[in-house]
């Protein structure tokens, strides 16, 4: 599907035990991707006690396209998540980013509980090395982005759930990231809020031309968002299909386009979850 109408981490360190051919490489070389991982394989812990998260996933995401990843609990979403954001390192495989700032947006806000709506954003704004004197200009603008420009003074419990995640987003927004790796932001919210933060997720995305990895356990929200979903198996996480959304934006999470594919992406979801006995 085109993507038209939307228009790198630090190298970790040496897995230790690792050997040299099997390092990863975290590359910022050019490239039409906007993500690309390549046969990436992730194990956590040693010997007998080793797990194989991720085996050998290949994955690309277009410059200015939003890819929802699903599969059972377990599958390594949030690993691949991490391991693209330079949280963690790869046991083997490629991850180039093409040189791009990347944000991540996780399921809790994560706020400072002492700060203002403002200040939480305008933290992200010094880390990025904005000057003092423009942070609170832009915190405010950012914060008009997503609509809260009146809520600027409160302080995280002063707000809603949906109104926390609009400050996380807005705190996201102020790195400047071309990149956006979102980790079931939406998941503790209720489905009227739920389908607000939808709208106001698709309009910024169009506007700054955001590429999106966005990870979920509802199928219907990925159809809902993304121009492509993504389906991973159970344990060890592998790419075993791709479902393009050729739904017309703007799109309702209720209306039967959305749910008529949400329907065959489940059924392909269960097929794999009954395979493998989860």
């Amino acid at each position: 599907m085109s993507v038209a109408h939307r228009n790198g981490a630090a190298p970790p360190e040496l897995v230790p035990g690792a050997s040299a051919r099997s390092q990863p490489v975290i590359t910022a070389a050019d490239t039409e991707a906007g993500i690309k991982v390549s046969e990436v394989s992730k194990v956590f812990g040693r010997g007998a006690s080793a797990l194989l998260a991720l085996d050998r996933l290949s994955l690309e995401v277009a410059p200015g396209e939003f890819v929802c990843l699903i599969g059972a609990s377990g599958c390594g979403k949030s690993t691949l998540l991490n391991l693209v954001a330079g949280l963690d390192a790869p046991t083997s495989g490629e991850i180039s980013t093409g040189g791009q700032r990347v944000a991540v947006m996780f399921q809790e806000p994560a706020l400072f509980p002492w700060l203002t709506a403002a200040r939480n954003v305008e933290l992200a704004l010094q880390a990025s090395g904005v000057p003092k004197a423009e942070r609170g200009r832009r915190a405010a603008r950012l914060l008009d982005v997503v609509h809260l420009s009146g809520f600027a003074g409160k302080r995280p419990h002063e707000l809603s759930g949906g109104m926390r995640q609009r400050v996380a987003l807005a705190r996201a927004l102020a790195q400047d990231a071309e990149i956006l790796l979102m980790d079931e932001p939406f998941g503790a919210l209720d489905a009227m809020t739920r389908d607000l933060l939808h709208e106001e997720l698709d309009r910024i995305c169009a506007e700054r031309k955001l590429t999106v990895l966005f990870v979920t356990h509802n199928v219907r929200e990925a159809v809902r968002l993304g121009d492509r979903v993504v389906v991973l198996s159970s344990r060890p996480g592998r790419v075993i299909e791709e479902f393009a959304v050729p739904v017309r934006r703007p799109r309702r999470i209720d209306s039967a386009e959305v749910a008529g594919l949400a329907s065959t992406i489940t059924d392909r979801l269960r097929e794999e979850m009954i395979r493998h006995g989860s």
